[in-house]
């Protein structure tokens, strides 16, 4: 009987020099999506034979950035304490941090996950999360108790998608400021204030 075979953690120097390949991906890909392996390991300042020990081919690297990104995400989710803190708390903290990852990880967080994939799962329990917030905030009367939660759900991912890409004149970029507008249009639209 054979052992299954784990992933030896990477050195210090071997972690950061996979870090800047991701980073200089991410830089040049959201630029020029057909940016080859060799101009991101330029970008990177690390050899072509760096790139291409640590992966395989263009393809890998791409899988590599989608999960980091959405590792990036699912930590930024989970810094909101989406079961533990108070719903509006946990729902501000969250989207400050969702748009902060997002921000800097434009073009990993655009590709699609691929299906069976640990970035697929991410994506589905940080989807989980954000219906048990919206549920936990419903208990709590700050959403209509007849409200329809993935629609409301796919409202919320909208806003974040808005804020993200909207008007580029906005000179708001804080993300607690740019949360706050976003939770304050989720749960209260555009109606008039009491």
């Amino acid at each position: 009987m054979g052992e299954k075979k784990t992933a030896r953690p990477l050195r210090a120097d071997a972690e950061r020099s996979v870090r800047a390949i991701l980073e200089a991906a991410e830089r040049l890909l959201s630029q020029d999506p057909g940016a080859s392996m060799e101009q991101i390991a330029a970008e990177a300042e690390v050899s072509r034979t760096t790139i291409h020990r640590r992966f395989a081919h263009r393809q890998a690297l791409i899988d590599a950035l989608a999960l980091s990104a959405a590792r990036q995400l699912a930590q930024a989710v989970d810094d909101g304490r989406p079961t533990t803190a108070p719903p509006l708390v946990a729902l501000h903290r969250i989207t400050a941090n969702v748009l902060q990852v997002k921000g800097a990880w434009t073009f990993a967080l655009s590709l699609p996950a691929t299906p069976g994939s640990e970035a697929a799962a991410l994506h589905e329990e940080m989807a989980r999360h954000c219906l048990t917030v919206l549920d936990r905030a419903r208990a709590e009367h700050l959403i209509d108790e007849a409200a329809d939660l993935p629609w409301l759900q796919r409202v919320y991912y909208a806003l974040l998608g808005e804020t993200l890409h909207g008007n580029p004149t906005d000179p708001t970029t804080d993300p607690d400021t740019l949360a706050a507008r976003v939770v304050d249009t989720l749960l209260h639209g555009a109606g008039p204030r009491n």
